[in-house]
């Protein structure tokens, strides 16, 4: 690769505007090209070009299951210590307290699981509609 680089010593220079910048700059990053300069080389000499392709509705639904995960996690956790506390309790008062906090946690954690079934539904729909 060195000594292919060495041979290039001729410049060709060229204005663009912002935006003209911009786009080119944008395809190259989704290439696997390295550098600007190699990307515009190939595409002036129209060798082929590898370019990734992303779903952007797949990469939707991942991030809205990443967080939605998380939040079960947290909700998994929670309802985790409230059953230890309530194997430890020896009073009926803080055990009734304990009993209405698990109660509470386990409709949020019914909420969240109804909401990731709606997603994935939406998100299967547009699948298939493609």
């Amino acid at each position: 690769m060195e000594r292919e680089n060495s041979n290039r010593t001729r410049r060709i220079t060229l204005r663009l505007t912002p935006d003209e910048y911009a786009k080119i700059e944008n395809r190259c990053k989704t290439s696997t090209c390295r550098k600007l300069s190699d990307y515009v080389r190939k595409h002036l000499f129209d060798k082929s070009i590898t370019t990734y392709y992303r779903n952007q509705s797949l990469d939707d639904f991942i991030e809205e299951t990443v967080l939605l995960r998380n939040e079960l996690s947290a909700i998994g956790n929670n309802l985790n210590q409230v059953v230890k506390k309530m194997h430890t309790l020896q009073q009926i008062p803080e055990f009734r307290e304990w009993i209405i906090r698990y109660e509470i946690e386990k409709q949020i954690f019914k909420s969240k699981i109804d909401l990731i079934e709606r997603h994935t539904s939406k998100i299967t729909d547009k699948w298939f509609q493609s």
